[in-house]
């Protein structure tokens, strides 16, 4: 499978993605992956052990003359996103990711590409494989589950690294080279809802919002995107006065993608079934128009339910509920003073779902400041306990700091602009890095992080620019090289 990935260049990057691409990896499933590259550091004569959690390291002793340099970690986690388009059936823990070459990009099958991190795993992969590179001690340290909690980062061993340099290779900009990024945590919310019957007179509906493009809640958070929770939920706050009840609801698959579909199933009564298909018209001419030129494949439909229903939550319990998401913060919460441009907190509405009274929310909160983190999480607190939810705050992980005045910093920047004749942007980040985590239990590490063109990330629109891996894995290399021969 995969097999025209064989051609591209650099040839062995690629070789290494492709066995990435085959081997199913979602988060939580990554045990195939580690036997396998088990099994090829054995081959190479590659050294490589586990923490108890897991993660996988692979090690390699420095060229001859080169013991004296600094240790090199390169470090990238294995699992990926896993999210597919409604109408493409994929089995993420058991069907390869098909991909295809499109206009010098890179892109899957109505799937996740999975170049997010599989890249930067393929890279670290192909230095250690190559056996003309003039290296220091490498490290290349694979972390688990990074998509859905950071576990693997959080549960590192500590006292287990050696190397004084981690070269993240999570980053997704050409151009750019990341020292610091966001902290985050899951904000969980869940309720029993009251139910009551169905009345005689009332009719089962399935309301549907399509064709958003979704995104990475972190990097694509300030772009405009639809968020489709967010926007079901203006909607059944707009129809609250046609006595619309709640059966069930279901709204994006994780918390660190944007939500590209919701769907919601209602009691209507029938007298007011034309009344709501006349408003809901009106709702999705005005959010098209809204997001007109960033997000426009919006699609708001009205069907008969196909399931009977027997229940609904109480008319007072619809209410407040639909209040309640509708007020929740959502998006950009406050740009960073420090760092223009950059966004400082954020929150995603990534999951929601309603069944048999049953309520859960899944959000994702970010901040540069650990503090902010915590404030939005309780203000989620604060208004679902007035529903009577229960909230909790799980997952947290810290920001990364930034440390512009090292000197794997300023190596860096020299060689980019050697190599390409123009220094790199030095960035902070709003995602989720691994640094701030490793930061913490390795407090003495130089880190920086960067990578090739990726856009897209965490849906099925995933797609990484061919030419801008070359460009990365050659300044990589050369940065490994250069490090081995003292001159920093």
């Amino acid at each position: 499978m995969n097999e025209h990935l064989d051609s591209l260049a650099p040839t062995a990057i690629w070789r290494h993605f492709r066995t990435l691409c085959n081997t199913p990896r979602p988060s939580g499933h990554e045990a195939a992956l580690v036997e396998i590259l088990e099994a090829w550091a054995d081959e190479r004569g590659i050294a490589h052990d586990r923490d108890a959690y897991g993660n996988l390291r692979l090690s390699k002793p420095a060229s001859p003359g080169r013991e004296g340099a600094p240790g090199v970690i390169l470090q990238g986690h294995l699992d990926m996103v896993a999210q597919a388009n409604a109408d493409k059936p994929h089995d993420f823990t058991q069907d390869p990711i098909v991909t295809r070459v499109e206009d010098g990009w890179l892109k899957a099958d109505q799937t996740t590409l999975g170049a997010d991190n599989g890249l930067g795993v393929a890279a670290a992969l192909a230095i250690l494989g190559d056996d003309e590179l003039v290296h220091g001690p490498l490290e290349a340290i694979f972390t688990l589950e990074e998509e859905t909690s950071m576990g693997g980062a959080l549960n590192l061993a500590e006292g287990w690294l050696e190397g004084s340099l981690l070269l993240n290779l999570d980053s997704e900009d050409r151009g750019q080279v990341y020292i610091g990024c966001a902290g985050g945590a899951d904000v969980v919310v869940e309720a029993q809802l009251p139910v009551e019957s169905v009345g005689e007179d009332e009719e089962a509906l399935t309301l549907s919002l399509k064709g958003l493009r979704g995104g990475h809640s972190g990097i694509d958070i300030d772009k405009g995107l639809g968020n489709a929770n967010r926007l079901l939920v203006r909607v059944l706050r707009a129809l609250d006065s046609c006595e619309v009840r709640l059966v069930d609801y279901r709204g994006g698959t994780l918390r660190n993608a944007i939500p590209r579909e919701a769907e919601a199933v209602v009691m209507v009564p029938r007298d007011e079934i034309d009344a709501l298909r006349s408003r809901i018209e009106r709702l999705e001419a005005d959010m098209r128009r809204e997001l007109s030129g960033v997000d426009e494949g919006l699609r708001l439909t009205l069907e008969p339910c196909a399931t009977p229903r027997e229940e609904a939550l109480t008319r007072h319990a619809s209410r407040l509920l639909v209040a309640a998401l509708h007020a929740a913060p959502c998006g950009v919460e406050r740009m960073s003073v420090e760092v223009p441009g950059v966004v400082e907190t954020s929150n995603n509405l990534g999951v929601v779902s309603l069944e048999n009274g049953r309520f859960h929310l899944c959000a994702l909160v970010r901040s540069l400041r650990d503090s902010a983190t915590m404030d939005l999480a309780e203000r989620f607190t604060a208004l679902f306990e007035l529903i009577g939810a229960r909230t909790r705050v799980e997952n947290g992980y810290p920001g990364w700091t930034p440390q512009p005045d090292s000197d794997l910093l300023k190596h860096f920047c020299e060689l980019h602009r050697q190599r390409l004749a123009v220094d790199p942007e030095i960035k902070v980040i709003h995602a989720g890095l691994e640094c701030g985590i490793l930061g913490g239990k390795y407090p003495e590490l130089q880190m920086i992080s960067f990578g090739p063109l990726i856009r897209g990330a965490h849906s099925p629109d995933e797609r990484v620019e061919i030419a801008s891996v070359e460009e990365f894995y050659g300044l990589l290399k050369a940065l490994i090289g250069d490090l081995a021969e003292g001159t920093r």
